[in-house]
């Protein structure tokens, strides 16, 4: 069973730096990904841009791992911290969550969001 902590850590990483480039390099041209503000899941690289780019426009996300585990399906699960401000730095969330990644030949495939958290209550405020 292949250990993806470290694509997933450099995911993240990325994800905080805002460096969508980098990010999406990890990821499928045909990735499935969770809207966590929405719901449901946005399909290809392309959309996933425009996904994080309308997101980052309204709130100020911060996501850290905590634990990552391989799961017996082969998917990869996460724990994570998530931090969400407002643009003015108002916090509005504060909780973890786990996330759990499904992936091939190194590239994410899918993503969803196991124990959703209250992205989707604040995003829509």
């Amino acid at each position: 069973m292949a250990n993806n902590d470290a694509l997933v850590r450099r995911l993240y990483e990325g994800f905080n730096r805002r460096d969508i480039p980098a990010v999406l390099a990890l990821l499928a041209e045909n990735v499935d990904w969770a809207n966590g503000m929405d719901g449901g899941h946005v399909h290809g690289r392309e959309a996933v841009r425009a996904y994080w780019t309308r997101q980052w426009a309204a709130i100020a996300p911060q996501v850290d791992p905590i634990h990552v585990s391989q799961r017996d399906d082969g998917a990869t699960a996460v724990e994570v911290h998530q931090v969400v401000r407002n643009l003015e730095g108002k916090l509005l969330l504060d909780e973890t969550v786990r996330h759990v990644f499904k992936i091939d030949k190194g590239l994410v495939t899918r993503f969803d969001i196991e124990n959703a958290g209250g992205l989707s209550a604040i995003a829509h405020d």
